[in-house]
């Protein structure tokens, strides 16, 4: 925010910050009773797929960039996974999951193809 790095214009760092905002979103219309399950999970895995982005974009080699990218993508697929708990647990529709989903889809493609470009 105050420091003008490279990660502020890369286009999956932006979008990462809107799936972010999108589980934020999502976690508040969970039950209570996941607040220590699902919804801190969902907090710091959504989280940690920013802060990994950044991170990782501040990195000499391109070895390290990717180490971040691969965390940043593994907390995506984490999240993937707690959205199938929650619609298994009938906690919500898939329409509601979608606003989440759409994101988190192209998050991951971004992320990926970052990763892949830079092997």
């Amino acid at each position: 925010m105050f420091l003008d790095l490279n990660h502020y214009n890369l286009d999956v760092y932006k979008e990462a910050k809107k799936f972010r905002r999108e589980c934020y979103k999502l976690i508040v219309k969970l039950p209570v009773s996941e607040k220590y399950n699902l919804i801190d999970q969902i907090r710091r895995a959504s989280t940690s797929v920013v802060l990994n982005i950044s991170e990782g974009s501040s990195r000499k080699s391109q070895t390290e960039r990717n180490r971040y990218y691969e965390m940043s993508r593994g907390s995506i697929v984490e999240i993937d996974s707690c959205l199938e708990i929650i619609f298994e647990e009938n906690y919500m529709a898939i329409e509601e999951l979608e606003q989440v989903g759409k994101p988190l889809k192209t998050t991951f493609i971004l992320i990926s193809k970052l990763i892949n470009a830079g092997k």
